[in-house]
């Protein structure tokens, strides 16, 4: 029984060590790449820098319409945002007129904000100047791939339309179906006060017959990027009022990373020094519970990464609380082990009643804490938000190691020590 404690305890020593061994350095394995946690984890705007603009909403609207043309406003500008392929982007309502819009890291800040920035509603305008159509009547526009009249595939936008939209493009291409001139068949889509593209009816000549299913495409040898850009902004562009830009900066990311890189020094350290004082005070246990610690931010770190988590100097601050329930709810049980083995009890019976008569304390507090980061996640926004999210993660992820994994360790080293010397569990 001890022999095979021993092996299987090392077997998790040696998981455990090569698991932090690889979120500090990471590794190349034949083709497959294991990326450093440091640069695992995305980063929010105030260590990665990025963008942010702030739009005014020009109405004189208030009380409950106010409110509702503002949410709807934040759900389109929403939607272009994620046409960017931006990860967790911040959008929020700031007073009763106003969206800050923040995008972290993103690629090329400068396409961001004319993206955002284009804020008039959209219109389909005829070579008249008479408007066909408006934002509103657009249900859809997604990127397809269609087979030309070569039979070759070619990447073209595709657009659906309301009842009432159908109705009207319907009137619209059969008469333009009609002119034998192409500039004469051009139905232009303007989005505030430029033409993002302009797309020409087929002619009757061509077989272009009247669009009468509300469903069309636009051809024009689009890149996939150019066609992805272009089914975002008819998708989301009928915004219930016009958006006036009043503030847009390019944030740098050199201050924010020296404070991660801080920020990163210190936790170590943190959790350094959390663990000696943990291994003098409570011996055997102290180690164990050390070894939960890395296990914990094991966790932590694959949990933010894998979901898309978006770390910010708030959400340090959530993980750093998180830390602070884990030691504390290791300090419960180990307290009540050392009460168990002071009145008699075998070191065995100890632990299995330390943590028994613990439970309920440790389960109350995190429980209490995982509501509020709840809270604070649903009904905050930007950096409170990354506090919630963090302190989250971090509360589940302590909870597992300090309940489940210290426990299954700590038994596993009852076997291989015996069940008499109690100086070495800290009583």
């Amino acid at each position: 029984m001890k022999a095979k404690s021993t092996i299987i305890f090392i077997l998790i020593l040696a998981i455990v060590g090569g698991s932090t061994f690889l979120a500090l350095n990471g590794a190349n394995i034949g083709k497959y790449e294991i990326i450093r946690a440091k640069d695992a984890i995305d980063l929010g705007l105030d260590l990665a820098g990025g963008v942010y603009v702030v739009l005014e909403a020009q109405t004189d609207a208030k009380g409950a319409e106010l409110q509702r043309i503002m949410e709807q406003s934040k759900a389109i500008i929403n939607e272009r945002v994620n046409g960017l392929g931006v990860s967790e982007p911040n959008i929020s309502i700031e007073g009763s007129n106003r969206i800050r819009v923040e995008l972290a890291g993103i690629d090329d800040p400068q396409k961001a904000i004319e993206l955002i920035g284009k804020t008039a509603q959209l219109q389909f305008v005829d070579p008249n100047k008479d408007v066909v159509l408006t934002g509103k009547n657009v249900i859809g526009s997604e990127v397809q791939y269609h087979n030309n009249q070569l039979g070759q595939q070619e990447i073209v936008v595709s657009l659906e339309l309301d009842k009432e939209g159908t109705k009207k493009f319907a009137e619209a291409t059969g008469r333009l179906t009609l002119e034998p001139n192409r500039e004469d068949r051009i139905i232009y889509i303007i989005l505030d006060d430029q033409i993002i593209s302009y797309p020409a009816v087929q002619s009757a000549e061509e077989g272009g017959t009247a669009i009468t299913d509300g469903k069309a495409v636009i051809t024009g040898g689009f890149s996939l990027e150019e066609a992805s850009q272009l089914a975002t902004l008819i998708r989301a562009g009928a915004l219930p009022v016009e958006m006036k830009e009043l503030q847009t900066s390019l944030i740098g990311p050199t201050l924010g990373l020296e404070a991660y890189e801080r920020s990163i020094k210190a936790g170590a350290i943190a959790l350094l020094i959390i663990m000696i004082f943990m291994i003098i005070i409570y011996k055997i246990p102290g180690f164990i519970a050390s070894i939960g610690l890395i296990i914990y931010t094991l966790i932590t770190i694959f949990t933010m990464s894998s979901l898309g988590v978006k770390l910010t100097l708030p959400g340090i601050a959530g993980l750093i609380l998180s830390i602070g329930m884990a030691v504390d709810a290791n300090v419960i049980i180990f307290e009540r082990i050392k009460e168990e083995i002071k009145a008699g009890k075998s070191i065995r019976t100890a632990v299995d009643a330390g943590f028994k008569r613990a439970l309920t304390s440790v389960m109350d507090s995190n429980i209490t804490t995982f509501i509020a980061g709840v809270v604070l996640y649903y009904f905050g926004i930007g950096p409170i938000k990354g506090f919630g999210v963090t302190l989250i993660i971090g509360i589940v992820a302590s909870m597992i190691t300090a309940v489940i994994i210290s426990k299954y360790l700590l038994k596993l080293m009852v076997s291989i020590t015996g069940n008499k010397n109690t100086k070495l569990y800290g009583a």
